[in-house]
């Protein structure tokens, strides 16, 4: 049940004037989100446009949760209503009295700050709710679990950045496209310089079965493994954006795939108990997999990895990794599959040739 304080009341938004008409002709809950308490969608539209309308400046924000489906699918529905209904409470809080936020859809929000609006003022608005567990990057405490909760945002400034509705919205489609190719978890404000000239389609990534065809042309184009890895790894680099993968061979070094030599050893790479790919955006998780495994993410500062075990049946030769220091990077399955991929390909080369993964 939402508190008083974790909800809009007539009180907040009687001060918009907006609202001030909105609700002379409608009651508070039929224009507020009954899960999270926020603006339903028509209204948080609405306002933008009265702003719009009445030229008055702002900076509007579109948030979206990382990886909300994964929590549903993990921890069920209930426990994803109460990380939307904790996002929208810690929103209505940190918004405080200069600023609105309203339920677009899903796990997406629209941010409304009245008070920043020159990029130093609005960065450091964005900064704080990202840090000191204001709203993002933190664990949300609920009854049967604590999920830790990020997200993705794209801002831009009305009337400097766009002159109109639409234009506002285009610019804060491209910035959230572009904080989800830098690998989500972040916060873009629109810069002409930087910006202008994205266009959505091409960055919002190929699809994976485009990338699976050409990572096999690739890897067949040679002849011995290692020539094989080398032509594959700038699909990698475009397609995952890391500037390097790393794979574990039989024994236990772990060697780059770009420099070609081993980068560091296991003590053992332990019983692991997952059947062919694990993908964590905490390190801890890998914990009572393989302790030493989470001992070499914890001295090289490695929170979000992929693992992907390269074999076939029950045969393991050896595995892919892919690691991202602190806990900036949110792997999403489509990424987790592409590793898998390519770990079964180099298997199936393994098996086939007889080599070893040295």
């Amino acid at each position: 049940m939402l508190r008083g304080d974790d909800m809009y009341t007539k009180e907040k938004l009687l001060k918009y004037p907006y609202f001030q008409k909105v609700l002379q002709e409608r009651d508070l809950s039929t224009i507020t989100d009954s899960l999270t308490g926020l603006l339903a969608r028509p209204y948080i539209i609405g306002f933008i446009h009265s702003l719009v309308e009445e030229n008055v400046s702002f900076t509007l924000g579109m948030l979206d949760l990382d990886n909300f489906k994964f929590i549903n699918d993990t921890y069920g529905h209930k426990v994803g209503d109460g990380v939307l209904a904790g996002v929208s409470s810690d929103l209505i809080r940190y918004l405080d009295d200069y600023g609105i936020a309203g339920r677009i859809g899903g796990d997406e929000f629209l941010i409304v700050n009245l008070r920043d609006k020159t990029y130093a003022d609005v960065k450091s608005f964005y900064f704080n709710m990202y840090a000191n567990f204001n709203v993002l990057r933190k664990n949300i405490a609920l009854e049967s679990c604590d999920p830790f909760i990020t997200g993705t945002i794209g801002s831009a400034t009305f009337p400097y950045d766009a002159s109109d509705y639409d234009s506002l919205f285009e610019l804060i489609d491209k910035t959230m496209y572009r904080g989800k190719t830098k690998g989500r978890n972040c916060y873009i404000i629109y810069v002409e310089s930087k910006h202008k000239n994205i266009v959505i389609k091409e960055i919002a990534g190929r699809g994976i079965f485009t990338i699976q065809d050409d990572l096999t042309k690739k890897f067949d184009s040679k002849d011995n493994l290692y020539d094989k890895l080398d032509a594959v790894i700038d699909i990698m680099r475009e397609d995952l954006r890391i500037s390097d993968f790393y794979y574990i061979n039989c024994n236990n070094e772990i060697k780059s795939v770009a420099l070609g030599e081993v980068v560091g050893t296991l003590d053992c790479i332990g019983d692991m108990q997952f059947e062919n790919a694990f993908m964590t955006n905490e390190s801890t998780d890998i914990s009572k997999l393989s302790p030493c495994m989470h001992r070499l993410c914890e001295e090289n500062n490695i929170k979000a990895f992929i693992l992907a075990r390269i074999g076939i049946g029950k045969e393991t030769y050896g595995y892919l990794l892919c690691g991202e220091p602190e806990a900036r990077r949110l792997w999403q399955e489509d990424e987790c599959a592409i590793m898998f991929f390519l770990a079964r390909l180099i298997a199936s080369y393994l098996k086939l040739s007889g080599e070893e993964l040295l």
